[in-house]
């Protein structure tokens, strides 16, 4: 059937429970959630938030795993108006501060405790020390928390009448903000990407076109700050009316388990996580017969994984994009293409313009390398409260700097060559370390690898390799296997080899951190 297309996000639930009531929108841990009852519980909670003093353009923050509670204050929020913050309960205090500070939320709903971790101290210290926050929340029974229990703060919401919240809702859509997603902060301190109702659905509608399913159910264990969670997940499962399983904290065996007996249609994730998986010992005796469809995001797949997923299921895709984007600025289509796969990320989305341009920015052609620059009406509204960074990011006439490098192939697809921060120069010349790093995966014997530069007197820079290796790996052939396929001032002047690689939260490989050891390992060597 044709995907409803409503203005603001935060109304799905209700079009879905108004056709199918009882059909399941989410299950975590506990429960399984009838679109009604999610249609319901998003209300009531919309009702409390307006009663709090929440108002179009305010800041809610969720500290939260994946789990229920962080689907119904997501789609609350957004459905009135205000703008949703994800709070990663792995951030160390320091982090959550930040965030809190800089995004200046008016409610904070948060776990009290998670796992062994307590936040009733990071909890009152918002409460009392952050002028914008008028009321924390928390989710858990706790009597010892400082905050207002979720309990007290629901029934907040009994003075609020029906056509209250149906004003809220119709004020509420379109270009209006709805999303706060924090970046990296790579080069620096985080800045707040402020996504938009109409981005965000337009997205949904889009992979649920190039990428079908029926049903539609899917997994969801990434942070909830994360744009991979909210849009690449959430948003697409409920626009369509799917079912999504939400697992509070990763177990690359517990989510193969939940697979099987979910019936997952979409099994979607990051590279390192599907290594993890493919590499259990009864992967191969796994019952994953009701996928349709197997996609990544975030980086590339190693070649010996695509060989793997292919040898089970008829179609694989990927996509290219970022946060700024609201994800897809490519896509490849769901295909058994080994070539395509491994080597390109697909043509631009249908409602996506991308140019690549060089130093001097002209236009490159087909083989040239050049920075994407992306226009699409998806792209971001700008930086929160940075209006200098946002002017920065765009072109004179429009177009998104993306900052990562990349060629066009003949057949019209984008290859991704690494990133213009990532880039190092080696003895005056210019060296992208994804290149190099797909030289290495393509090795039988590396599964992951990973390339950062050391500072070196004579070359400027050198290359440092931190490799998980697969089987046992001889450096001298290394060295060879490289000097066969790229250029020698590419080659990497240093092999680490180590059983793993660490991994930012979303499963990215955390090269800030390889960074800081390269040098101490290059200047020791």
């Amino acid at each position: 059937m044709e995907l409803p297309h409503l203005d603001n996000l935060g109304t799905y639930p209700r079009w879905w429970a108004m056709r199918s009531p009882r059909a399941v929108a989410v299950l975590d841990e506990h429960d399984a959630v009838t679109y009604q009852k999610l249609a319901d519980e998003v209300d009531r909670i919309a009702i409390a938030l307006i009663a709090s003093g929440v108002k179009k353009g305010d800041r809610v923050a969720t500290l939260q795993t994946p789990h229920t509670e962080f689907l119904t204050t997501f789609l609350a929020t957004v459905s009135i108006g205000a703008i949703w913050l994800g709070l990663n309960p792995k951030y160390q205090s320091g982090e959550l501060d930040y965030v809190v500070s800089d995004a200046e939320p008016k409610v904070i709903l948060a776990r009290s405790r998670v796992g062994g971790r307590d936040y009733a101290a990071d909890m009152l210290r918002w409460s009392g020390g952050v002028a914008s926050v008028k009321c924390v929340v928390s989710f858990g029974p706790d009597a010892s928390s400082p905050a207002i229990p979720y309990s007290a703060f629901l029934e907040s919401g009994s003075a609020v009448g029906d056509d209250a919240l149906l004003a809220a809702k119709e004020q509420a859509g379109g270009r209006d903000p709805c999303l706060l997603v924090y970046t990296s902060g790579s080069t620096g301190k985080p800045k707040g990407a402020l996504l938009h109702h109409a981005g965000v659905i337009q997205f949904a509608r889009l992979q649920n076109a190039l990428w079908p399913l029926e049903p539609n159910r899917t997994l969801n264990y990434f942070p909830i700050n994360h744009i991979g969670s909210l849009v690449d997940v959430t948003a697409p499962t409920i626009v369509a009316g799917g079912a999504m399983r939400l697992m509070e904290a990763f177990s690359a065996a517990r989510a193969l388990d939940v697979m099987e007996r979910d019936g997952t249609t979409l099994w979607v994730s990051v590279p390192s996580t599907f290594a993890m998986q493919i590499g259990l010992p009864d992967f191969d005796q796994r019952d994953l017969s009701a996928v349709q469809l197997v996609a990544w995001e975030g980086a590339s797949m190693p070649e010996d994984l695509i060989r793997r997923l292919l040898g089970r299921f008829p179609r694989l895709a990927t996509n290219y994009g970022m946060t700024e984007t609201t994800s897809a600025i490519t896509i490849l289509e769901p295909t058994d293409d080994f070539d395509a796969l491994a080597h390109s990320v697909g043509a631009p989305a249908p409602d996506v313009e991308v140019v690549l341009v060089d130093h001097d920015g002209r236009v490159a052609g087909v083989d040239e390398e050049g920075e994407i620059l992306v226009r699409s009406a998806r792209n971001f509204l700008g930086y929160w409260n940075r209006p200098e960074a946002t002017r920065e990011a765009f072109t004179e006439d429009g177009y998104f700097r993306t900052g990562d490098v990349g060629v066009w192939r003949e057949d019209g697809r984008l290859k991704i060559v690494g990133r213009l921060k990532e880039m190092y120069k080696s003895g005056g010349y210019n060296v992208y370390p994804r290149e190099v790093e797909a030289v290495l995966e393509a090795h039988p014997a590396i599964a992951q690898s990973a390339v950062v530069p050391a500072p070196d007197p004579v070359w400027g820079e050198v290359g440092v390799a931190f490799i998980r290796p697969e089987s046992r790996l001889d450096i001298d052939t290394l060295n060879a296997w490289c000097r066969a396929r790229i250029a020698n001032y590419k080659i990497p002047k240093l092999f680490v080899l180590e059983p793993q690689l660490p991994l930012l939260p979303i499963g990215k490989v955390d090269k800030s951190a390889l960074k800081k050891r390269a040098e101490r390992e290059f200047r020791a060597s």
